[in-house]
């Protein structure tokens, strides 16, 4: 499990450039997920092979009458809360503001690093500049220019090595079901309804779940964990914010999850914050199901879960080999359809598949549907073979790996999936060299 890295500071400081230049020094690009408040962002970097994950806050402005930015502040203080350590970003251009004071304030009483980050700083007289930020009271300062990345080095050497080692966790016997959602979906319901007891306090207060619980489940042949992540720890200092936390939770859940089952509330729809919790499943490359719940409360005809599936697979797309499940944990209807589905989608990631089924499969494909010609160029896919990966990875070696453009690596996903069955799986094609 990644450790988490939490960008904060007053607005228009540069964190969202900043984000997104850390994110891409991924060897493969992992896109940022936009939350469905203003300048929130989740996404996943590395540095000297260390993972981390990071959250891109909104800008911090203390006391605003703004409900936006009040909404933001709390989500800054909960990031501070649940991150492992946290880059402050100011701002050279504008010096010491009261805003930064404020930041600076809440960030003197945090027990886990700090790092003081001064933006802007592309030229000598600006790098003088920056010696006014010893008066917030953090100790010494990074000064970089995120627009081009000058100065992002030294800072990631001092992040790395000043987060905590996290406990190398064995991989378990049994598969990990994290059951995911925004907040009061159902997921706790869900888990009771499953195991057949009250084992979680269930209200119809957002928010009930104080921290994620491990259940094992053994039932009707089936025999997994399962992990309830609806993750709301009341604070003393910090008002909830919900929709957040849920997030911020579901980040840690998700990553030592092998499959996940996401909760949707059908009466509010596929909306922004659903889909923010999907797309970190899928950036994470686990197993997913999606469950609709309190399908019972939503008026309907024969169309009706046709048209509703139809409009969550045009919002994943191009994920779109994801199982939909119409459940009501109230009814008890199609629980338990819901787990057959969540164990065939970890058997699907799981699948190991022979060198010579891929290659007597997919060469007679390759050689009758071939990469387009680029720049006059050729490319001649000689071999398949499945990485030895938790999750289905798959090498496509060549003469001109470099020339496979993203299109044509869609097309070989697309065959994978009809004649192996990776249903609910992300699946990962790389070009390598022959």
């Amino acid at each position: 499990m990644s450790n988490i890295v939490a960008i904060v500071g007053r607005p228009n400081v540069g964190k969202s450039t900043f984000f997104n230049r850390l994110i891409q020094r991924r060897e493969a690009i992992v896109d940022a997920v936009s939350g469905v408040t203003r300048d929130r962002h989740y996404g996943k970097s590395d540095w000297n092979g260390k993972e981390f994950s990071l959250i891109d806050t909104g800008g911090y402005v203390k006391g605003s009458d703004d409900i936006f930015e009040a909404e933001i502040d709390k989500q800054v203080e909960l990031a501070i809360d649940e991150a492992d350590a946290i880059i402050f970003m100011v701002d050279v251009e504008s010096g010491v503001t009261g805003m930064d004071e404020d930041v600076a304030t809440l960030l003197r009483k945090v027990k886990k690093p700090v790092f003081l980050v001064v933006n802007k700083v592309d030229n000598a007289k600006r790098a003088e500049d920056a010696v006014e930020f010893y008066s917030l009271g953090l100790g010494e300062y990074f000064t970089i220019a995120s627009i081009n990345g000058s100065g992002t080095g030294d800072l990631l050497d001092a992040l790395v090595e000043a987060l905590p080692e996290k406990e190398n966790v064995e991989e378990a016997e049994l598969p990990r079901f994290a059951v995911v959602g925004r907040p009061n979906a159902g997921k706790s319901s869900f888990i009771n309804a499953l195991i057949g007891e009250e084992r979680y306090i269930v209200t119809d207060i957002a928010g009930t779940t104080r921290d994620s619980i491990d259940t094992k489940y053994n039932r009707f042949g089936f025999e997994f964990n399962l992990v309830d992540t609806a993750g709301i720890r009341r604070k003393a200092k910090v008002k909830d914010d919900l929709e957040f936390y849920s997030v911020m939770r579901s980040v840690r859940a998700i990553e030592h999850a092998d499959v996940c089952l996401l909760v949707m509330d059908a009466t509010r729809g596929f909306d922004g914050q659903v889909q923010n919790i999907f797309w970190l499943a899928e950036r994470n490359r686990k197993g997913i199901v999606i469950l609709v719940n309190k399908w019972d409360l939503v008026e309907k005809d024969h169309k009706s879960t046709n048209e509703f599936e139809k409009i969550i697979r045009r919002e994943i797309e191009p994920f779109t080999d994801v199982p939909i499940v119409f459940i009501s944990v109230l009814n008890k209807q199609r629980i338990f359809k819901a787990i057959e589905t969540a164990v065939e989608v970890y058997n699907n990631r799981t699948k190991k598949i022979k060198t010579s089924k891929l290659n007597e499969v997919l060469l007679p494909i390759i050689e009758h549907n071939p990469p387009p010609a680029y720049k006059g160029k050729f490319v001649k896919i000689k071999y398949i073979m499945q990485l030895p990966t938790p999750q289905p990875q798959f090498a496509f070696f060549c003469n001109l790996p470099q020339y496979v453009r993203d299109p044509y690596k869609r097309f070989l996903e697309n065959k994978l999936r009809e004649h192996f069955n990776f249903n609910g799986v992300p699946v990962s094609v790389y070009m390598r060299k022959k």
